[in-house]
């Protein structure tokens, strides 16, 4: 059973289901049906004993009638005639009526059980029931009234069973017709569970084809709709979209991370190979390990770098939240970068106090500390950098500005990528990951950050971050 196809499941347990709820409908009509039949007899026992009550009449003569035209019955009674109607229905749809002296006696009728159901008494306007050779019959009585009828009864009897044919006839239709539709609903189940089931065919066709990077391009493409297929076709579509764009981001860093590792490797090797080649002085092999020395320094960082930019990016949970004091970190940090004094540049700061923030202290202290060690490595010489931090409307606006070399528009949109620095001539001061590792911390806090920037005149770069709650 685990092996069956899923279309195949479904549609066995569409069809036992429809058979048994078939089977319990037909129970119940049929029940239903009984009880409507039994009455229906009943009512039909009534209706024909209360119609045959105005056929009886007495007439103490006939003179007038004309009897061999005349399609009524006469019979002798009492000194006078009872006149029985041609309406009268003795027989009809299996009803039979009789007209009875009071001492059971027939006068005129047809009545096949009457010899068993002479023991029964006469009880006016009543149905009553009587079983004869294992057949139930219906007998409903009713005395007539009128002058010159005293004393007599009609009497109607019906069989149950005459129900039996019409139910007979609705149960070998059911059998007929009933099995037809249930295999005719198994077909059609079948073939819309197959239609249905299609798209995670599609999907799991596709799923199975995404061994390589490069087929991660390929897209579910089902049509349009709203349902629960199409939503989960979007939403493998935007995992696959996902998925090709981490590849391509983890390409191009191991790209970018190998060229960056190339240039000071390279450097140490030819150190070694000109220290090795023959023997140098000690000023030589002095400022070759200096060189060396430079060089993995620089290796060391980028490695460092590279190593805390993963682990923010995949394991962002080891980074624990808490309530901290951002004006006191800020100024913290402000005060310790001020001592740089770099190229003469002055770093100032504007910071609003009493901010609370629930973010990580260490990756704050980083985000802030990158910013402006970006502005010192950008910015003019004796020029300044401004520090601000402010709340407003619910959101905490730190801002890094400095008046250094500004940023080129088209720009812009890139510094915040991987191992990218806009100015060549400072391309071997930083690993291009300063900006990238903010951004990252940024996100981190659900937060957001711009740039403003002009050539020649300096870049502010804003960060903006909600849930900002004040000190009690």
């Amino acid at each position: 059973m685990k092996r069956l196809p899923i279309r195949f499941k479904i549609t066995l347990w569409f069809t036992v289901a429809l058979t048994i709820v078939v089977f319990f409908t037909c129970f119940i009509v049929l029940m239903v049906n009984h009880q409507v039949i039994q009455k229906t007899i009943r009512d039909n026992l009534v209706v024909t004993v209360e119609d045959n009550v105005d056929e009886v009449e007495f007439r103490t003569s006939i003179d007038h009638v004309d009897l061999p035209n005349e399609t009524d019955y006469f019979i002798i009674f009492r000194g006078g005639y009872l006149e029985i109607d041609d309406d009268f229905m003795d027989q009809v749809n299996e009803v039979y009526t009789a007209l009875y002296y009071a001492d059971k006696t027939l006068i005129y009728g047809e009545n096949p059980i009457s010899s068993k159901a002479s023991h029964l008494e006469f009880i006016d306007s009543k149905i009553q029931r009587i079983t004869v050779n294992h057949t139930s019959y219906y007998i409903f009585d009713r005395k007539l009234t009128l002058e010159g009828l005293e004393g007599l009864w009609l009497r109607g009897i019906v069989s149950e069973n005459q129900g039996k044919t019409q139910i007979s006839d609705i149960i070998k239709f059911s059998l007929l017709l009933l099995p037809f539709l249930v295999f005719v609903s198994a077909i059609g189940g079948y073939l819309l569970a197959k239609k249905m089931l299609r798209p995670i065919q599609m999907i799991s066709e596709s799923a199975s084809k995404f061994g390589t990077g490069g087929e991660l391009k390929q897209r579910i493409a089902i049509g349009e709709g709203k349902d629960e297929l199409h939503q989960l076709a979007e939403s493998f579509n935007g995992m696959f979209e996902r998925l090709e764009e981490a590849f391509e981001t983890e390409r191009q860093f191991t790209s970018d991370a190998s060229h960056e590792l190339r240039t000071p490797v390279s450097v140490i090797m030819a150190q070694c190979e000109f220290s090795l080649e023959e023997p140098r002085s000690d000023e030589e092999y002095e400022r070759a390990l200096q060189t060396i020395q430079r060089q993995c320094r620089k290796m060391s960082k980028l490695i460092n770098d590279m190593l805390d930019f993963t682990r923010l990016e995949m394991s962002a949970d080891s980074y624990i939240r808490e309530q901290i004091d951002l004006s006191e970190l800020v100024q913290s940090v402000c005060f310790d970068m001020a001592l740089i004094q770099e190229n003469g540049i002055a770093l100032e700061s504007e910071i609003e106090h009493d901010i609370v923030f629930q973010g990580n202290r260490q990756l704050l202290s980083r985000l802030l500390t990158n910013l402006i060690t970006n502005a010192y490595r950008y910015g003019k010489a004796d020029g300044h950098i401004v520090v601000r931090l402010k709340q407003r409307e619910g959101e905490v606006e730190l801002s890094v500005s400095d008046d250094g070399i500004g940023i080129a528009p088209e720009e812009q949109k890139k510094i915040f990528q991987r191992f990218y620095q806009a100015d060549n001539s400072h391309s071997g001061i930083g690993t291009g990951l300063g900006l990238s590792m903010v951004n990252e911390i940024v996100k981190f806090h659900g937060g957001r950050i711009q740039v403003e920037s002009e050539l020649g005149k300096g870049s502010s770069f804003l960060v903006y971050f909600g849930m900002s709650v004040e000190l009690p």
